[in-house]
């Protein structure tokens, strides 16, 4: 039986992973549910679970941070990551916190549950969807070949925000031309001040040009 607690910042997805755990409770049960990090940190403190499925993002917190956190206090806790996003980075970004698995939130009940066991069993698992591009990944960062600021931790989507936002171009006109939302691209910027370490738009690019990222 593996004790788990769940971290994520929307209660319906809280509810509905409880939900789709239950016909498994003879190998799985919930024993604490947070909502952002510092919730996290004292649910594991009174629950003491033996497994965290927390998302890679908390609103205002970063899942990684929790990771680092997390390992560092309870070093036979296992962290395993639910989330929507399909993307190698947050992946390597993951492991390199400590995270035991980086699950996607399409897997079904008995998928998860199956992931799980072999995370508590000491296994690092990765979603089967992201194996392939994980790998190839891995042999393109080996070799050199890969985005401008992939080595400061930028997504390459990320890496492409940036380069618009170099260019001068506002949050609109980046969501033109990329064809996505306005509120994915102040997504990504944001993620950029978080990564870059920069306060606003000015200081994100100033380091974009210190580090020589775009010619």
């Amino acid at each position: 039986m593996i004790e788990l607690m769940l971290v994520d910042d929307q209660q319906v997805i809280l509810d509905g992973i409880q939900a789709m755990l239950r016909r498994y409770r003879e190998r799985i049960t919930v024993v604490g549910t947070a909502r952002d990090g510092q919730g996290a940190l004292e649910a594991v403190r009174e629950c003491s679970p033996q497994l965290v499925l927390a998302d890679v993002r908390l609103r205002d917190d970063s899942g990684l941070d929790l990771c680092r956190r997390l390992v560092e206090s309870y070093p036979a806790l296992a962290v395993v990551f639910f989330t929507v996003y399909d993307d190698e980075h947050y992946l390597f970004q993951a492991l390199r916190a400590g995270a035991r698995g980086y699950l996607l939130k399409q897997a079904t009940g008995a998928e998860l549950v199956e992931h799980l066991e072999r995370a508590s069993r000491g296994e690092i698992v990765i979603d089967p969807a992201m194996a392939g591009r994980v790998a190839l990944s891995a042999a393109r960062l080996q070799s050199g070949e890969f985005w401008p600021g992939a080595h400061l931790g930028l997504t390459q989507r990320e890496s492409e925000v940036l380069e618009l936002v170099v260019r001068g171009l506002s949050n609109r006109a980046i969501a033109g031309r990329l064809v996505v939302g306005d509120e994915t691209v102040k997504t990504h910027v944001s993620a950029l001040y978080r990564k870059l370490d920069a306060k606003d738009r000015s200081q994100a690019v100033a380091i974009a040009l210190r580090e020589g990222l775009f010619r």
